[in-house]
């Protein structure tokens, strides 16, 4: 009995101790990005400004709005340009920000009638199947999927076969793809975000690899396997969108890497140089709002597509 006691004891201790060790490794979610600071009619908010008055201003019958959380920025400027003055909830008004998990269900439901996102993954599809819903994907501007890693990893780039060679499995130590001996750790981000289901068509055909898991030690040892955030070990990898991470974050814990030798900046992007770029849109799933269409159209006019370049995207048009 004394023995068994003193083998949870043990147990709990290095427990304990992974997990402070892991926990001091921040993850790219944890940095501090206050939506607060751009909501649209808050004083001193962040969100950009049109330069003349908006040609589309609503009054009534507001769409209710959703979406990922780097985009935020952009729809909440749509919002300051369109809507009335007044203060909209992060999670519980006309103007939401409930990732894009949440904004999917939310669309999916008919909670929301407009939501901005990454394209849907197969399970979100197969939801809306299930559900008799048909989502509408309007692209309204580009952005690149960006991989990062510890500041200190010498590695400067990878080209897209090292990317799907490290997450399939196949690539294991960072010295196969030059930089030091050390086991690549390549996180991955949880089912159905934005960012994980970019990743799924990145690798096309070829299956992932179970990502490190959260919880090394649990109990009497026991593994618990689950898709872990990005954590800035220095020998991980993680992947996000560049506005997000380059701007919103702004970690210099990180840098970012070159695709196939380009390094992800606008121009890059604008220029189709950077393999990794893709659209972002506005979705709708048939909700009857009258002013769904009209919302829609005025973000591809010059004003709305002037906000796009503005918070820090490229345009659609371009």
């Amino acid at each position: 009995m004394i023995s068994f006691f003193a083998l949870c004891l043990v147990a709990v201790i290095i427990h304990e101790g992974i997990n402070l060790y892991h926990n001091s490794f921040e993850t790219l979610d944890d940095q501090e990005v206050d939506l607060n600071e751009y909501q649209p009619f808050k004083e001193e908010s962040k969100v950009v400004l049109l330069k003349n008055p908006s040609a589309l201003e609503l009054k009534d019958d507001l769409p209710i709005l959703d979406g990922a959380t780097a985009l935020y920025p952009l729809y909440s400027a749509f919002v300051r340009a369109t809507y009335p003055d007044k203060h909209y909830d992060l999670y519980d008004s006309e103007v939401m920000v409930n990732k894009t998990t949440g904004a999917y269900i939310n669309l999916i439901e008919g909670k929301v009638d407009i939501i901005f996102a990454a394209g849907p993954s197969k399970n979100q599809l197969q939801y809306a199947k299930q559900r008799g819903v048909e989502l509408k994907l309007t692209p309204i501007g580009r952005e690149a999927f960006v991989f990062f890693v510890n500041a200190q990893n010498p590695v400067e780039g990878l080209t897209l076969k090292q990317i799907q060679d490290i997450y399939s499995g196949k690539v294991t130590n960072w010295s196969d793809v030059g930089g030091n001996d050390k086991e690549i750790k390549a996180f991955q981000r949880p089912a159905n975000s934005g960012s994980q289901t970019t990743l799924e068509k990145v690798m096309g055909e070829i299956p992932l690899m179970k990502a490190p898991s959260k919880d090394v030690v649990s109990g009497m040892g026991g593994i618990i396997e689950q898709t872990s955030d990005y954590r800035n070990y220095k020998n991980a990898i993680g992947y996000s969108f560049r506005y997000f991470s380059m701007e919103m974050v702004q970690n210099d814990a990180i840098h970012h890497l070159k695709i196939d030798g380009v390094f992800p900046n606008k121009d890059t992007i604008r220029s189709d140089e950077y393999p990794l770029a893709a659209q972002f849109y506005a979705i709708t799933a048939g909700s009857n709002n009258p002013n769904i269409e009209p919302f829609i159209q005025w973000i591809l006019t010059d004003q709305g597509q002037s906000l796009v370049e503005k918070t820090g995207y490229v345009p659609i048009f371009d």
